[in-house]
């Protein structure tokens, strides 16, 4: 087992830009879909994504705001495997404007032509409860 830090995790994860986030529709069945992260992962286990209002993710998140997101590096050190990340995580939907400022990069105005005045943007926080890590050939858990 590795004894990764969620600081050393989260500078790991900040390398992967898109994740699978998977949350819980109205009939129970999971619904995964790719989300960028833009690189925007905090120390303290939280990362961010845009979403737009009418969107399945957000009607899902109101409902159960419980969700998992899956992460997996492009390349490992040496030949050994790339890094992969399970979370399991709550989120939380942001709909201020000085937020979305806040986590906006320039990348973002590809899918949301008015930037932060883009209408109908919504910012989802998850807020990792845990994080099942594989690193090469180590692996751990982190309870941020």
């Amino acid at each position: 087992m590795s004894d990764l830090t969620i600081t050393d995790l989260a500078e790991k994860m900040r390398d992967i830009d898109f994740a699978m986030l998977f949350t819980t529709t109205d009939n129970g069945a999971l619904a995964g879909r790719p989300m960028s992260n833009n690189r925007d992962v905090e120390y303290a286990g939280d990362s961010f994504y845009f979403t737009f209002e009418q969107s399945r993710t957000v009607a899902d998140v109101e409902r159960d705001p419980k969700v998992a997101l899956s992460f997996q590096g492009s390349k490992g050190l040496l030949g050994k495997p790339p890094l992969f990340a399970s979370v399991q995580g709550v989120a939380e939907l942001i709909r201020d404007k000085g937020a979305f400022a806040q986590h906006w990069t320039k990348d973002l105005d590809r899918w949301f032509p008015d930037g932060v005045d883009t209408p109908g943007v919504v910012l989802i926080k998850v807020r990792a409860e845990r994080i099942h890590y594989w690193n090469g050939e180590d692996a751990g858990e982190i309870r941020p």
